[in-house]
C-alpha cells in the first residue's frame, strides 16, 4: 500500500507554466486555476514549492496568475533540459504543470527512478492535446506515480475537518 500524502513529507512541484507556452495548452484556464489552488493550499499548509521554467528566453516566465499566487515564494529554477529533477529532502512530490507528455513526464520519471513518491494532479497538468496528456498520465501511473485531483490532494493533506486550515482549503476549492 502506498502512503497517503503528508504535509511534513511533501513538496509541491510546478513545472513550466509559462507565458508563451500556456496559450497553446488544452484547458488552459482550468489548469492555471487549479495550479493557483495548489499553490495557495501549499502556502496554507506550510508545504514548500519548487517551480521550474524551461528556456525563459523563448517561453517567458511563469504566467502572471501563478506568479501572483506565489508572491515572495516565486523563485523559479531555470532549466534547459526537459526534466526538472532536483534533489529534494522531502520524498513526497505533488506535481502540476505542462506539458504532461514532455517536461512533466520526464521530471516524474527522474523522481520515480530515484525513489520518490510522486502524485500527479490530473486536473493541474495538461498538454497541447488531450491525447498526449492521457497517454502521459497512463505511462506515469504504470511507472509508479499516483493520480489525484486538486481537491483530493488538498484535502488529503489537510487530514481533518473543523480546523482553520480546513476552512481555508474549503474556500479555495469552491
Amino acid at each position: 500500500m502506498t502512503p497517503k500524502l503528508e504535509r511534513a513529507k511533501a513538496t509541491l512541484v510546478i513545472i513550466d507554466v509559462q507565458e508563451r507556452l500556456m496559450p497553446a495548452i488544452s484547458n488552459r484556464e482550468q489548469v492555471e486555476q487549479n495550479i493557483v489552488r495548489l499553490v495557495r493550499g501549499a502556502q496554507i499548509l506550510g508545504i514548500p514549492i519548487l517551480i521550474t521554467e524551461q528556456y525563459v528566453k523563448g517561453l517567458g516566465h511563469t504566467v502572471e496568475i501563478v506568479r501572483d499566487a506565489l508572491g515572495d515564494a516565486y523563485k523559479p529554477v531555470e532549466k534547459s533540459c526537459f526534466s526538472g529533477f532536483r534533489d529534494i529532502d522531502r520524498k513526497q512530490l505533488i506535481v502540476g504543470g505542462v506539458e504532461t507528455h514532455v517536461c512533466v513526464y520526464q521530471t516524474v520519471s527522474d523522481f520515480l527512478a530515484r525513489g520518490y513518491d510522486v502524485t500527479i494532479v490530473g486536473d493541474a497538468v495538461s498538454s497541447r492535446t488531450q491525447e498526449n496528456k492521457d497517454i502521459a498520465l497512463r505511462r506515469m501511473i504504470t511507472d509508479g506515480a499516483k493520480l489525484s485531483s486538486t481537491e483530493m490532494a488538498l484535502f488529503e493533506l489537510t487530514v481533518a475537518s473543523g480546523t482553520d486550515e480546513f476552512r481555508a482549503i474549503s474556500k479555495l476549492v469552491k
